[in-house]
């Protein structure tokens, strides 16, 4: 018998769906709350985001790559098609802890970039097809598990299998670009041992509970998709 979304599905839906959900939230709840922490300490170097990026980028021999504002709140993100490296106002004009951090950790995604970094390169090839499953998703939730066309119920779980591979070759890109923020870091001497390296950790760990969250929703969401079409 199938049942619609979120009704009747008892221990699968807490299970695959309620447990990743809460996951998220407290990710998401330790990554501000580590940026709002540490944003308010001021670092030794005196210098902002953007300029920590800059220099990180000089160092690295790295000449092609815009640092740019945006301002969107913890919007930061490189974008490898244009060479360009966002950062969110908080970061962009703040000599913060955890601006320094975060601009470092974006700075590392150049630098992979620069390099070729195997992972960073299959995450931007499986990118077009992973938007596409995103952008099906909806119509195959209304269609599928509203009206239960078992068909969409099928689609759907091939578009969250994308999302799941999608998020898995995600990890490994995101913990690289923090470990190369840590170490670019303490080498260059823009933050100083004891409590702005342990806040510029507090961060990063923070942020990388987001992308573990993410996978693990992926994952539970195809997995109580293939339960529902089991059931049927």
């Amino acid at each position: 018998m199938f049942y619609p979304y979120g009704f009747g599905l008892g221990s699968h839906w807490l299970l695959y769906i309620g447990v990743p959900l809460i996951l998220g939230i407290w990710a998401q709840i330790r990554v501000t709350g580590a940026f709002r922490k540490w944003g308010e300490v001021r670092a030794s170097s005196n210098i902002t985001g953007s300029e920590c990026a800059r220099e990180i980028l000089q160092a690295a021999q790295i000449h092609d790559v815009d640092v740019v504002e945006t301002n969107d709140f913890l919007g930061d993100h490189y974008d490898p098609r244009d060479n360009k490296l966002h950062l969110s106002s908080n970061v962009y004009h703040t000599p913060s802890v955890a601006a320094l951090g975060i601009a470092a950790h974006e700075t590392g995604h150049a630098i992979q970039h620069a390099r070729a970094y195997a992972p960073l390169k299959a995450r931007m090839a499986v990118v077009p097809v992973t938007m596409v499953a995103s952008q099906m998703l909806p119509f195959i939730i209304i269609g599928g598990l509203f009206f239960g066309i078992t068909g969409l119920i099928t689609l759907g779980i091939y578009c969250y299998l994308v999302l799941v591979v999608f998020q898995l070759i995600t990890l490994p890109v995101e913990f690289d670009a923090s470990r190369r923020a840590k170490i670019i870091l303490r080498e260059m001497g823009i933050v100083q041992p004891g409590q702005e390296a342990a806040g510029v950790n507090s961060v990063l760990n923070a942020a990388a509970l987001t992308y573990v969250a993410a996978f693990i929703a992926a994952l539970g969401n195809l997995l109580w998709l293939m339960s529902l079409r089991d059931r049927r």
